[in-house]
């Protein structure tokens, strides 16, 4: 598999984006990270959370979605997409839970098509992150599918995969400040 994109590529962990709207929009547990935070929208299978992160001058939102694996019902992966308060990027987060072989990455596929894989950049008490800038071409393969799968590995033999439905999530990322 590839990087998710290139501009993803050259962007991994050099971003100095809010890390605190996630820390502050996932609490630790072995279910999926639950989003907390005040729910602005609902979009299909999509949420608006926003929260004021300490230090934060303003209220920063995201538009987020947990799912747990199909066969593992206490593991868990939470997405977190948002634009950077300058407004020139938009970042995907994924928390991934903890244990998970940070060589391999996180696999992307979009209604089957696969996407790419992306680095982890670090690992908190909640889990481990990986952070990808999504281009035009990412979030328009987002607005159109029907289902993106994740993919975490335990072992570089053993991938676990997360379907998540992407209903509402082209609305959601309208609506996001």
């Amino acid at each position: 598999m590839g990087i998710l994109t290139h501009a993803a590529g050259r962007a991994f962990g050099s971003l100095v984006a809010p890390l605190a709207l996630t820390v502050s929009l996932t609490l630790a547990g072995h279910a999926p990270a639950a989003a907390q935070g005040a729910v602005k929208s609902v979009h299909k299978d999509w949420q608006i959370r926003c929260d004021t992160p300490p230090g934060a001058k303003a209220e920063q939102c995201a538009l987020i979605q947990s799912v747990t694996a199909e066969d593992r019902a206490n593991v868990g992966l939470t997405v977190i997409v948002l634009k950077t308060a300058d407004a020139k990027s938009r970042l995907m987060r994924v928390v991934a839970p903890l244990g998970v072989l940070l060589p391999s990455g996180l696999g992307l596929k979009i209604d089957q098509a696969d996407i790419g894989r992306a680095g982890f950049v670090r690992c908190l008490p909640n889990g481990c992150i990986a952070e990808v800038v999504m281009d035009d071409e990412l979030i328009k393969k987002l607005r159109t599918g029907k289902t993106a799968t994740f993919i975490i590995f335990q072992t570089p033999e053993e991938g676990i995969g997360f379907p998540m439905s992407l209903a509402g999530f082209g609305e959601g990322y309208d609506k996001l400040p």
